[in-house]
């Protein structure tokens, strides 16, 4: 007769291959097909009064940076290094213009709040890589001014077309390789069923606060690129304004101080236009939390919509090559 053993060592094996199955059972029910954006709670019945002032904000953002684009690419004499460093700026912000604009479109015109998990994902890479991208090319403006104002002989020499393009593309990969991890690092995390988010659009500072485990990694590289990208880059842009403003005070003729710092008067805008919003919009979620959920979150829509739209004007009133660029295209087209 013929008996079939069992021996100990088969029954781990068996053990081990069903948690496994079951654990990525559990982890496919954990991973949400779609989040919950939020627009403005309380006032979606006035939605339709929203819709104008966006869609025109989102206008003047996307065609305002597309024309500072066409404008510097069509005219020769722009193919300097302040206005290549301005180009980048404009497809920074158009990036993030083109980043939020289908949500937000689609809350305030459709009323569709659902996002996918990957669109989610994909959406907050653009976002921050794009935001990332402006706050370093803010800092190359910001060398490029003091290299112009401290030695305006050899400023062409200095800062040339090889190493503005290197500029440009080493702050590209650098967004995208800080970037890259946060997503996947999401992705093993279990959420638990929890899909609301609290914005208009895909923050990771909003996402890790939905799953059920642990978020350390997460925590913890987010702080590390905030630092050391918007942390130290406002601070460097500080010490290049105050080597400018010394090498200034050492130029002995009034003109030619008014005429040197006329020339930072637009780069000065618009980091004031990109780090204000962005300061108020900490501030009031730090200190104002007994404000209504709809102005805290107006004003984080706010914040992402300021720069792109005040960019592109303050540099058209304050930039004569670019006004009569700006000009001459249109002369062009008709």
């Amino acid at each position: 007769m013929l008996t079939l053993k069992l021996y100990p060592w088969h029954l781990p094996r068996s053990t081990s291959l069903d948690s496994r199955h079951k654990k990525m059972f559990n982890r496919s029910q954990l991973t949400p097909e779609y989040f919950l954006l939020t627009g403005l709670p309380g006032l979606e019945a006035l939605y339709p009064w929203f819709i104008f002032p966006f869609c025109s904000t989102y206008l003047v953002a996307l065609v305002g940076n597309s024309l500072i684009l066409a404008v510097i690419k069509n005219s020769p004499s722009l193919h300097q290094p302040m206005y290549l460093f301005l180009a980048m700026l404009a497809f920074a912000e158009l990036g993030v213009s083109v980043s939020t604009l289908p949500t937000m479109m689609g809350i305030f015109l459709l009323g569709a709040s659902e996002i996918s998990f990957a669109a989610c994902l994909l959406q907050m890479f653009s976002i921050h890589s794009f935001s990332i991208m402006e706050s370093g090319v803010l800092l190359a403006m910001s060398v490029d001014r003091f290299v112009a104002i401290y030695n305006p002989l050899r400023y062409t020499a200095i800062l040339t077309l090889p190493r503005i393009v290197g500029t440009g593309a080493a702050l590209g990969l650098k967004s995208v390789i800080l970037m890259f991890p946060l997503p996947f690092l999401l992705m093993r995390l279990p959420f638990c069923g929890h899909k609301v988010l609290s914005h208009s659009y895909c923050l990771h500072s909003d996402l890790i606060q939905l799953p059920c485990g642990n978020t350390r990694p997460n925590s913890i590289l987010g702080l590390c690129i905030v630092t050391s990208t918007f942390g130290l880059d406002s601070l460097l842009i500080i010490v290049s304004y105050v080597l400018i403003l010394y090498t200034v005070l050492g130029i002995t003729s009034g003109e030619g101080r008014r005429k040197a710092l006329n020339t930072c008067v637009s780069h000065i805008c618009a980091v004031l236009v990109y780090y204000v919003p962005m300061i108020s919009v900490a501030l009031v979620h730090r200190f104002m939390k007994h404000a209504a959920p709809a102005v805290r979150l107006l004003l984080a829509n706010v914040y992402l919509l300021v720069p792109p739209v005040l960019n592109p004007i303050i540099y058209s009133v304050k930039t004569k090559q670019i006004r009569q660029g700006l000009i001459h295209l249109f002369l062009q087209r008709k």
